[in-house]
């Protein structure tokens, strides 16, 4: 049975540009040249591209499921597999927006545990960042999409800054262009999926979005936006860095804030590591708000009281990750889980899908 929303709760379709803008800005952004180059090396660019288009494809494709389910995710599974099964299908992207949920939060504690406070407590500043969470969620979609609304403008008000690295720039490190094969830079698109995913969360508020048709365009001009942000910002970075420096550096991005100076400000980076979590904030509280839900509708629970408990475990989950070794495997985990849900399963729920819609209309015109 599909979940009615009252209009008092919908949001107005040119939103779905802010939110699926903010939800592909991450932690990812400031060291995704350094695992994207590890591939496709300084054509690493051209992955960027691809990834782009590759999403817009993609993005067409839940655009249609969506049509023609009339629903979310959970109505997409009901249309093809019955009520039975896409309860069990839809209940494992419970446990996934639980790790997305996890691998944000460690990243951007491991960042400040580097670059700030290196005695910091895991657990602590994990539990601060859950309760504000907690208090944005029970608030409603309304409020979240109000959260990624001014978390939009931060990275591209952040943008002109690495500006600064010109001076110290030398270009032909990109050259010569092609120097990768097709597989390696296929390779590197694989290695953005982690960084720019995000935009297939709309397969679970579509029914939030008022006369939901009108919001595609809206849809493909947020895609755009974050690809030029990406490739703006890697074409910076392969200039200032030369191809052996690159590879020591987990986080680049941070590194470049390095060199800018201010009267008034000697260490910008540390302005914006705390700045990044009002940008990480609206991709912890969309996940957990996805993750609450789908257990309201699935097994009939409150949502409040399934976002209590979705917090305390993905707490107790992000303390026990201690190590960078142990962060990186669980960052891996999460970038292949993202790929493979974006670039296999979707195509096949589509696929799936217009055999349903074709398998009901033979029946009907029976």
């Amino acid at each position: 049975m599909k979940d009615v929303i009252p209009d008092r709760k919908k949001i107005a379709p040119f939103l779905l540009f802010y939110i699926l803008s903010t939800m592909q800005v991450g932690v990812g952004i400031l060291g995704y040249q350094n695992f994207v180059s590890q591939f496709a090396g300084y054509d690493a660019w051209i992955s960027v591209i691809l990834s782009g288009l590759f999403i817009m494809g993609i993005l067409y494709l839940i655009f249609k499921m969506l049509e023609i389910a009339d629903g979310d995710l959970l109505d997409i599974h009901t249309y093809i597999f019955g009520r039975k099964l896409s309860k069990i299908l839809t209940s494992i992207f419970i446990l996934y927006y639980c790790l997305i949920v996890i691998t944000i939060i460690r990243n951007y504690i491991e960042m400040v545990q580097v670059w700030m406070f290196p005695i910091i407590q895991v657990f602590w500043l994990a539990l601060t960042i859950l309760i504000m969470c907690i208090y944005i969620v029970k608030s409603g979609f309304r409020t979240i999409v109000g959260i990624c609304f001014f978390s939009f403008l931060l990275p591209f008000v952040i943008a002109p800054v690495f500006l600064f690295t010109l001076p110290y720039a030398d270009f032909s490190n990109m050259l010569p262009i092609m120097d990768h094969s097709i597989v390696d830079i296929i390779r590197g698109v694989k290695g953005m999926m982690f960084t720019i995913t995000g935009f297939e969360m709309i397969l679970f508020f579509y029914p939030f979005i008022k006369d939901p048709r009108t919001s595609r365009k809206w849809g493909y001009f947020s895609i755009l936006a974050t690809i030029i942000l990406y490739l703006y910002l890697i074409v910076l970075t392969f200039a200032y860095f030369p191809p052996d420096q690159l590879v020591k550096n987990i986080w680049p991005t941070l590194t470049m804030w390095k060199i800018i100076r201010f009267p008034f400000i000697e260490r910008f980076e540390y302005i914006g590591i705390a700045a990044w979590l009002l940008i990480i904030l609206p991709n912890v509280c969309l996940s957990l708000w996805i993750a609450s839900r789908l257990c309201k509708r699935i097994f009939k629970v409150s949502q409040k009281g399934s976002l209590y408990f979705i917090v305390l475990v993905c707490l107790v989950a992000t303390s026990f990750l201690l190590t960078r070794e142990q962060v990186t495997f669980v960052t891996d985990i999460a970038g292949q889980m993202s790929f493979y849900f974006i670039f296999v399963y979707i195509p096949f729920l589509f696929i799936a899908t217009l055999i349903a819609k074709k398998v009901r209309n033979h029946g009907k015109g029976s």
